[in-house]
């Protein structure tokens, strides 16, 4: 099949299943791990495209769903791609548009509750499974062909399936994409979660179907490579046998290039989850963990053999003045800061660091100028990227743990 693209391995970890390596795409190369922030609707908000390369990004995600409302696939595929329409000229990735039958469908966000962890049975509050949460309307309703939709811009009634996913994602052009999956949450039961992995699987057999047919139709496009979702919620049983169908699938010939690890999952079970995953998906293949950026989660997740991530939360909660330091996470709002003329981290290398401070910034959050919510999300975005950047040297040259200990320690050990 007509591939140009690969995953190349390089250092493996003595004492864990960290890793790294190369993600080779048309726009360029990725090496992993890596951070992949979140430009939902082709902008990481607040920040200019130029602004998140030379915060040193290898690559932005972009969000299918909302694409597809607005402006369009077919308007972006006519102006080049994603990366030409939004002037990005790395690699790019699309989600395809799964997240959304959970978070626009019932309203649960993807990690829940403590209470739900264990050998809990996990239920919505009424026993069934079609529960909203309180105070949200249900704007989607899956079945076996595919997901309706209703438009949260205007209401207007529409119908993902995996071939329109598919379909979709080939007109934005991203170099990474990924299969339609359902994503349901720790409030289905078990039965419910088994229901949609067969979903999931049925759909990932149509998507690769699609793919192809698409690819030998586009041929004068660069390739996309197409990665397949995993699936299964809490139970190790369910992840597994994902991993291993996903894995091993075949359509005519065509596989996944990679692989997404995502669905419902809870925090303190994260590398438990994904060292299921991992142990039964092919090596040679990438990993990419779907919505993560904690540093804690990273290393946990990195030393369970993920490659990749990404999360908007970086620029979510720069836009609500709240800043990653080195010694933990801060809100620049608070007093202390109003006379703090130096930066909002001293040991960060980020254009926000170099030239502005504290005090001005915690000026601009006061005056609820546009500009804080830029210079908080330079930062942010440089900080989870250095970090996965020092957690990939660290793989190379042997001192992983330590460099674990030492982040970690430093990141949550005093309360601020």
């Amino acid at each position: 099949m007509p591939r140009t693209t690969s995953f190349t391995l390089g250092t493996q970890a003595a004492d864990s299943r960290a890793r790294t390596g190369v993600i080779s795409t048309p726009h360029g190369d990725i090496a992993t791990p890596a951070f992949i922030p979140v430009g939902t609707k082709a902008t990481v908000k607040a920040v200019l495209p130029e602004s998140v390369a030379q915060l040193g990004a290898q690559a932005v995600l972009a969000n299918a769903y909302h694409l597809y409302l607005q402006p369009g696939h077919d308007l972006i595929d006519e102006a080049g791609g994603l990366g030409r329409f939004m002037n990005w000229p790395g690699p790019t990735y699309t989600d395809s548009g799964g997240f959304q039958v959970m978070s626009l469908g019932a309203g649960f966000k993807k990690v829940l509750s403590e209470s739900f962890s264990g050998n809990q049975r996990a239920t919505t509050p009424s026993g069934r499974d079609d529960d909203v949460e309180a105070g949200k309307d249900r704007l989607a309703h899956v079945d076996d062909d595919g997901v309706d939709f209703r438009s949260f811009i205007d209401g207007s009634q529409h119908r993902f399936t995996p071939e329109v996913s598919m379909q979709i994602q080939h007109g934005l052009g991203a170099d990474i994409m990924f299969a339609f999956d359902e994503l349901t949450t720790l409030m289905n039961s078990r039965r419910y979660q088994e229901e949609a992995l067969e979903r999931t699987r049925l759909w990932a057999q149509r998507c690769l179907a699609e793919h192809a047919r698409l690819t030998e139709e586009r041929q004068h496009k660069p390739y996309q490579q197409l990665w397949g979702v995993i699936q299964g919620a809490q139970y190790e049983d369910l992840r597994r046998k994902a991993a291993r169908d996903l894995g091993s699938m075949e359509v005519d010939g065509w596989s996944f290039d990679g692989f997404g690890i995502g669905g419902a999952l809870e925090k303190e079970n994260l590398g438990t989850i994904v060292g299921w995953v991992t142990d039964e998906l092919p090596d040679e293949r990438p990993r990419h963990l779907l919505g993560i950026s904690e540093v804690d989660d990273l290393f946990v997740a990195i030393a369970a053999g993920a490659d990749t991530f990404d999360c908007v939360s970086p620029s979510r909660v720069a836009r609500n003045s709240a800043v990653y330091t080195r010694t933990g996470r801060v809100n620049l709002t608070g007093a202390k800061y109003r006379r703090q003329f130096s930066p909002i981290d001293d040991t960060c290398d980020c254009y926000t660091c170099q030239n502005y401070t504290a005090a001005y910034v915690h000026h601009l959050f006061r005056a609820k100028e546009m500009l804080s919510s830029t210079l908080c999300t330079i930062h942010n975005e440089r900080f989870v990227v250095r970090l996965v950047d020092e957690i990939r040297e660290s793989i190379t040259n042997g001192t992983f743990a330590e460099l674990r200990e030492e982040r970690t320690g430093q990141y949550y050990g005093e309360v601020r």
